[in-house]
């Protein structure tokens, strides 16, 4: 009895024991189970992975692969010295032709710091040679003389006003016309769209956005140069137009009346801005550039005036002798003149008095009789070629401006018949177009039958290259 008891204990002794020793297999299998255990289709990292120690094969690989990143780096190192070599070689075989890139790029520089602060003025007036008379193209549509013009900013386009109240747009390259504006009569103001009288002066904004046109009617019209379509008319000044004029890259306008005033437009918001007084008599012109100021001739108050609009002043400028009938800026710093005693002058804008003055300018002699106006003035912008016609000699004389515009030098003539009522540079320097007429623009003191009321366009040539360098060593 008692054995059975005592095999009966020494079992459930062996049983416990076994589920001991597995327990505590388990216990000790427990960390290691994570590694492989599957949930759905994700697998559980274990984290022993992380505290693995890398084996020696393992070890060798990552060895290897330093060692070859090291000689990629150590190739790259030695394509590097090998480039620089070559190009140190070639430099010195190319070292004369380098300096000279070095100096074009220095000069081009230059040139861009002087262009952005409107003190550049380049020498290229010794490139141009004599216009063949021949070459010379005349456009005919106005009935009467011809009195203003304007150039497109991208050289396509002509834009023509006349004593007959009408505008012409001219395509330059077809030279035949593609709109015309006709004028209307006295009294149909409110009822024609365009000019009733004379048109005297016109300008075109540097986008080819906006084309103004003014004259006796004392209106001053907005137009859409690409269709031709009237956009605004502004009103204001109590006397003729004489000289419209856009800020360069900008909407702004600037208008000279015989009025004694000038007044200033935004033309994008067809917003009147401001009025600006100080000549005694008609303003006769009016120019501008890139600065927000403008530039005007007094006509019989013999001044200049340059009007500062930001900063509310202005610059009093006095030394020709007659009434200064025309004026142009060459660049922010220099401007250029004409008065009705037949003389030119050059400024500076830090200088009350003229640089230089050339006395019958346009005379064949000093005999009243033959006295001949500055009629009106060209200025290809930013260089030191100008232009200039007599009011009845029948020729346009082109200028060359010396160093810094302390003189100035005649190139050559062009025979134009006729008053030469406006002139104009291209932009580009390949044109220079004249508004021509029978009459003067603002009188009838005199006639020339023989005239044809008309645009003269003159195509400019330049020199060789070897003839430009004998001209420029002239002028030195």
């Amino acid at each position: 009895m008692s054995f059975f008891i005592r095999k009966k204990h020494n079992n459930n002794s062996s049983v416990d024991s076994s589920r001991k020793r597995k327990l505590e297999k388990k216990k000790t299998k427990l960390p290691t189970q994570k590694k492989g255990k599957r949930h759905g289709d994700e697998e559980i990292e274990s984290d022993s992975d992380d505290e693995r120690v890398p084996s020696r094969a393992e070890k060798d690989v990552v060895t290897s692969e330093e060692e070859e990143e090291e000689t990629a780096q150590e190739k790259k190192l030695r394509l590097t010295k090998e480039y620089l070599a070559r190009l140190a070689e070639e430099e010195q075989k190319d070292k004369e032709s380098k300096e000279i890139d070095h100096d074009a790029i220095s000069h081009r520089l230059k040139e861009e710091v002087l262009e952005q602060s409107g003190r550049l003025l380049k020498k290229v007036a010794h490139e141009y040679s004599e216009p063949d008379v021949n070459e010379l193209c005349v456009l005919r549509g106005h009935k009467l003389a011809v009195t203003c013009l304007v150039i497109s900013s991208d050289c396509k386009h002509i834009y023509s006003g006349s004593k007959d109240c009408s505008v012409i747009k001219w395509n330059l390259e077809t030279r035949k016309k593609e709109c015309v504006i006709p004028g209307g009569r006295k009294g149909t103001e409110d009822k024609h769209m365009g000019h009733t009288d004379h048109v005297l002066c016109m300008a075109i904004s540097t986008n080819n956005k906006f084309l103004a046109t003014g004259g006796k009617d004392k209106f001053i019209h907005i137009w859409k140069p690409s269709t031709c379509e009237l956009l605004h008319t502004f009103r204001g000044h109590r006397d003729s137009i004489t000289g419209l004029a856009f800020r360069h890259g900008t909407d702004l306008l600037f208008s000279a009346s015989s009025d004694r005033s000038v007044k200033l437009w935004n033309v994008e918001d067809s917003a009147y801005m401001e009025t600006l007084f100080g000549h005694q008599d008609a303003i006769t012109s009016i120019d501008s550039l890139v600065r927000e100021r403008a530039i005007t001739s007094g006509g019989g108050d013999r001044s200049i005036r340059v009007w500062k609009v930001v900063e509310e002043s202005q610059l009093v400028f006095q030394g020709h002798k007659g009434s200064i009938d025309c004026v142009k800026f060459l660049n922010e710093e220099y401007f250029f003149s004409g008065a009705d005693d037949g003389s030119v002058a050059l400024w500076n804008l830090g200088k009350k008095r003229p640089l230089v003055v050339i006395p019958n300018a346009h005379n064949q002699s000093s005999d009243a009789a033959n006295e001949n106006w500055i009629a009106s003035l060209a200025t290809l912008h930013s260089t030191d070629l100008l232009a200039s016609a007599g009011s009845k000699d029948s020729r346009i004389r082109v200028w060359r401006a010396e160093e810094s515009c302390k003189g100035l030098r005649p190139l050559f003539d062009i025979p134009v018949i006729g008053f030469i009522n406006c002139l104009q540079f291209s932009s580009n320097g390949a044109y220079l177009v004249a508004a021509v007429g029978q009459e003067h623009k603002l009188g009838r003191w005199w006639r020339i039958k023989e005239a044809r009321n008309s645009i003269v366009v003159i195509p400019l040539k330049k020199k060789s290259p070897d003839d430009q360098s004998d001209g420029s060593e002239e002028g030195e």
